[in-house]
């Protein structure tokens, strides 16, 4: 809990299927999905996202036909009481104050920094969320947006959420990480403390010239 665990690796090396598997939305083939005492493994992608995890998907993941108001309300419909969608629309629009501006606006119509922090304000908007998975964030965004969603996931993180982030600029990602790995071809090639993988030259494992497990 209150962690953060960066996945990295070159395309095709599994990161987005581990993102969909653990969010429910591929069948688990082997092995297990846990989130405290519940066992997530065969879950459905509705009740793993009762259960508190939360993912942002790669390509933003927002309803893009609906206006931002009605994306936050499609978010909550799953947080409880009226009050409680009500309190989880407050804090999306505290989040991102852009989006309160927007609120009336179609999400497809939005820039793409705007998408993406419409579907980070779902997915943080919600107080039961206690994990969040991120994939490719920073896809396709100016640095100066990039800076304030890096900035929006550091406060989540010190509010308590613990974090999956699947980043394409590593640097980044070891930046608010605790932990690292590296996959290639579905396999683990390295892992260990963000610290450490700062330190490494983890083009090796990218390249896949160093295959140590």
């Amino acid at each position: 809990e209150n962690k953060v665990l960066a996945i990295l690796g070159p395309n095709g090396a599994g990161k987005s299927t581990i993102a969909r598997t653990a969010s429910g939305l591929v069948p688990v083939m082997s092995g297990r999905i846990s989130l405290g005492d519940k066992d997530l493994t065969k879950a459905r992608a509705y009740q793993v996202r009762r259960h508190g995890i939360a993912g942002v998907p790669e390509g933003r993941g927002i309803f893009r036909s609906l206006s931002v108001l009605d994306n936050l309300q499609m978010a909550g419909y799953l947080a409880g009481t009226k009050q409680d969608r009500a309190a989880g629309i407050e804090s999306g629009f505290n989040l991102f104050p852009v989006l309160r501006k927007r609120q009336s606006q179609i999400a497809g119509t939005l820039s793409g920094g705007e998408q993406q922090m419409l579907a980070l304000a779902m997915a943080l908007g919600d107080k039961k969320t206690r994990l969040l998975i991120v994939d490719e964030v920073s896809a396709g965004l100016a640095p100066m947006i990039v800076d304030e969603v890096f900035q929006t996931l550091k406060t989540a993180r010190e509010s308590g959420i613990s974090m999956i982030i699947i980043e394409q600029f590593i640097d980044r990602a070891l930046d608010i990480a605790d932990n690292a790995l590296v996959l290639r071809s579905g396999r683990i090639v390295w892992r260990g403390t963000a610290a450490a993988a700062a330190r490494e030259n983890l083009l090796d494992h990218y390249a896949g010239t160093d295959a140590a497990v």
